[in-house]
């Protein structure tokens, strides 16, 4: 997945690394400078003026060496961070594409708040573990193996001194990455749960003040973010005791090197020169070697970390779609709807929702949907557009088999009107585009005039310019289910389906809204789910679900002659109303 959003930037990888290998080129080479310095100023041979002559030019030598570390390092970080934006920024777009092509029951498994945090949390990481790939962890491996080379052909008696610092440093990280691993395994999952409890306290901030709930949402936040702290805490505590581990085990390297060279040093005068210049060079590849450890222990736990979230944005790239489209000619539909012994289970529900359902409705017809809270209406009106497919029958509309038509055909045939109205923020115009990208203002005006929206958006200035806030705030709940409406009828489908979405309007406004769709929706199949009887009783056919299963069809008159299930609705609302 990483490698391949990588593959697009080849330029800038090779740019990368040719750039680190030259800084790691320039700091394994400032060592061996030092030693030859060191070995000037050891020879007794030397007169002064020609030690100094030979020290100024190892001194311009080692600027250079400096000169060229820091152009590296500069270009080095450049491309790094211009890669690694370029590969998140792929990353997130693949994401969110991917995402749009879930199903309901896709997004209902990852939930919505995960993906969210997948698509800015987890990529973030996954930027960050990119940058230190390509600034620190490639470089690491070079440098270690390149200072513990170098280091041995300096001062070949003392390489046993190396391997067990080595040693030391990589029991002292091995344990210290055992004891992080959980905690870091742990971040995302309550980076989601804090996510979703401040996504849910947002939404709901009306709620939680009209029923004075802050306490208890601060404290149901101060719970998961406690548990957050205290697995960073953990993590804390495990470095601050690797740094003083690696330094004690630094400097007891050092100190033994310094001995053991100072011993060789009185047993053997002659080799003094060049035992005075090495070990300098030698202190200066231990410690890049330590450094090179410890880089790579610390590097390696926050690279864990962004691998978890590489495994979980892999995760949702990698998932199959579970409603896949037939790749086939698109094609005009009517607006005949037919089930054909229908039944249907959400995902880990044991019972099924709806049970058998029977019915074919003609083209042009409005129909009402009527039940119990709970029965299965907006299940059954949610099969019609394919938002979910039956767990077993048949759904057609035109008399295909919706499992058998393009998604085109699908959109073009069918709109439906949720119960909460939803609208994004942009402009009116924005939001009823997207039912018809095309429509112009003619057909806005129609659509609008159905909806009996125009009434509202003929007084504002900007008309269908007119701004929207987030989630539609601006407008009150009836203006929004209108705008929903309007959206909904603009690109005249064959079905339309309204889910209890003139719940919000007032009585004239309904029977308005109705009125409009008899007179210039008469080629539309009107698909009505109503927990109001009063919504559909002139509907040509009304269907009774009860408890998932359709327990009557008719029109009022006949239901409220033969249905007890539709009376006894209709006697409670109407003795509500009385």
């Amino acid at each position: 997945m990483v490698m391949k959003a990588i593959g697009k930037y080849k330029l800038l990888v090779t740019a990368a690394l040719l750039t680190m290998l030259l800084q790691v080129g320039a700091t394994l080479w400032q060592p061996s400078y030092m030693k030859n310095i060191l070995s000037v100023m050891a020879n007794m041979s030397l007169s002064t003026s020609g030690k100094i002559d030979k020290i100024s030019g190892y001194g311009i030598g080692l600027i250079v060496i400096a000169v060229i570390g820091l152009i590296g390092s500069i270009l080095n970080t450049l491309t790094a961070a211009k890669l690694s934006q370029a590969v998140s920024a792929d990353l997130r777009e693949q994401t969110f594409r991917k995402i749009q092509t879930f199903s309901y029951e896709d997004i209902e498994k990852y939930k919505s708040d995960n993906l969210v945090v997948r698509m800015t949390n987890d990529v973030n990481q996954i930027q960050m573990l990119l940058m230190m790939v390509f600034q620190v962890l490639i470089r690491i491996p070079l440098l270690f193996v390149g200072a513990f080379v170098l280091s041995i052909i300096t001062m070949p008696k003392l390489w046993w001194i190396i391997v067990v610092m080595v040693l030391l440093i990589a029991v002292v990280t091995g344990v210290s990455m055992k004891s992080m691993g959980p905690h870091f395994a742990a971040f995302q999952s309550l980076m989601d749960r804090i996510n979703g409890i401040a996504k849910d306290n947002l939404r709901g901030a009306r709620v939680v003040k009209s029923f004075v709930q802050e306490k208890s949402q601060a404290e149901k936040f101060d719970a998961a973010s406690d548990e957050l702290l205290g697995h960073n805490l953990a993590v804390g505590y495990t470095f601050s005791t690797m740094v003083p581990a690696f330094t004690i085990i630094s400097q007891l390297a050092i100190f033994a090197a310094i001995l053991l060279v100072s011993t060789f040093v009185t047993k053997s005068p002659s080799v003094a020169q060049d035992q005075l210049g090495g070990i300098m060079s030698f202190i200066q590849y231990m410690m890049q070697i330590m450094f090179a450890i410890i880089m790579g222990g610390m590097m390696s736990m926050f690279a864990s970390r962004g691998m978890v979230s590489m495994g979980r944005i892999k995760e949702v790239l990698s998932t199959p779609t579970s409603m896949t489209f037939d790749d086939t000619p698109d094609e005009t539909l009517d607006g005949t709807v037919e089930f054909d012994h229908v039944s249907f289970a959400y995902p880990n529900d044991d019972a099924p929702t709806l049970k058998d359902i029977n019915f074919k409705l003609t083209s042009g017809e409005m129909v009402g949907i009527v039940g119990a809270t709970g029965s299965g209406k907006s299940t059954l009106a949610q099969l019609i557009p394919r938002l979910f497919d039956p767990t077993e029958g048949t759904v057609k509309v035109g008399g295909k088999d919706l499992k058998h038509v393009s998604q085109k055909t699908l959109k073009n045939t069918i709109s439906i009107v949720l119960q909460k109205a939803i609208l994004f923020s942009g402009t009116i115009a924005g939001n009823l585009k997207q039912g018809k990208p095309a429509a112009n203002d003619s057909d806005m005006d129609r659509a609008a005039g159905i909806a009996q929206a125009a009434e509202f958006i003929n007084r504002l200035p900007e008309r269908y310019n007119a701004p929207v806030e987030e989630r539609g705030n601006n407008f009150s709940g009836g203006q929004k289910q209108r705008l929903s409406i309007t959206r909904g009828v603009i690109k005249q489908p064959k079905v339309l389906i309204l889910d209890d979405s003139t719940s919000a309007l007032d009585a004239h406004s309904e029977k308005l809204v109705q009125e409009a769709f008899n007179r210039d929706l008469k080629g539309t199949t009107t698909i009505i789910i109503a927990q109001k009887i009063s919504s559909v009783v002139h509907a040509d056919t009304i269907l009774v679900l009860d408890e998932g299963r359709l327990v009557a069809q008719g029109t009022h008159h006949e239901l409220v002659e033969n249905s007890p299930v539709y009376q006894q609705i209709y006697n409670t609302q109407k003795a509500k109303e009385a």
